[in-house]
């Protein structure tokens, strides 16, 4: 049996509930927790969170840890711990990187935490020292919000699992409920029941905030992939000019006052 069946059997019966009284509190079928205690299926994310908080758990805890008596949790960091991640590997037990499409975005909202989901993704291997250490996931992104970065390139991420190392003014890829996956700057440090906020390296768009419990995961972006060439840089016309003097005469200005 897994540790979520068995764990899943030792707290239920340690609360004083039957299966029927759990269910009714998960607003879940009884025959559910039959399947789960018995090793025939196991919970997907929303659930399973929802019932490592009912038993002030984290799912890392729900999921790994053989809970008893003699059992004691680990000290918590905020911001890390936060779930199991689901991976794949080749032939050579080396970590892949898998790749999710624009039209696997909506999917990957439900089998992020999915073994068999992530392993049916497209993946493939880099190379690169910079990719060497850690875990990647590989992102493609629409819209022009993040120029020049060009719609349709492929961010690559590296796993974040403590998110207080979110560092103002740098990139992420951040999954969460109801945004989905977004390319952004991070306006602010990550902390717990806060809001973070994204910022578009675009202007035309304004900047937004989440709330911490929105989000699922978090990538830090180490490099991209893009088919579309940069174009040369166009010359200076009289107006760019104008508009460079003028800056330079107000920074001259603002020198000298100091």
């Amino acid at each position: 049996m897994s540790n979520i069946s068995n764990n899943l059997k030792y707290l239920r019966k340690k609360k004083g509930h039957t299966q029927q009284n759990f269910a009714d509190i998960m607003e879940i079928k009884r025959s559910l927790i039959g399947a789960y205690e018995e090793d025939r299926a196991e919970p997907k994310y929303d659930l399973l969170k929802k019932i490592a908080e009912y038993f002030d758990l984290t799912i890392d805890e729900f999921i790994n840890e053989k809970i008893s008596d003699s059992w004691k949790p680990k000290p918590k960091s905020q911001g890390s711990n936060l779930r199991v991640l689901s991976i794949s590997v080749d032939q050579n037990d080396r970590e892949n990187i898998e790749l999710v499409p624009v039209k696997a975005s909506a999917g990957y909202l439900n089998g992020f935490s999915d073994p068999q989901y992530i392993s049916d993704l497209p993946k493939f291997q880099l190379p690169l020292a910079a990719l060497r250490q850690g875990t990647f996931r590989a992102f493609e992104i629409m819209g022009d919000s993040m120029l020049p970065v060009q719609p349709g390139s492929v961010i690559i991420g590296e796993y974040l699992d403590n998110w207080n190392e979110v560092k103002t003014g740098e990139t992420y890829i951040v999954i969460s409920k109801n945004e989905g996956v977004v390319y952004k700057r991070a306006g602010n440090r990550f902390r717990e029941n806060k809001d973070l906020k994204l910022i578009s390296d675009n202007k035309v768009y304004d900047a937004y905030t989440i709330a911490a419990d929105d989000i699922l995961e978090i990538w830090k972006a180490k490099a991209y992939i893009s088919t579309s060439l940069p174009e040369p840089a166009p010359d200076p016309t009289m107006e760019t000019l104008t508009q460079m003097m003028a800056q330079m005469q107000k920074s001259i200005s603002q020198l000298n006052k100091n």
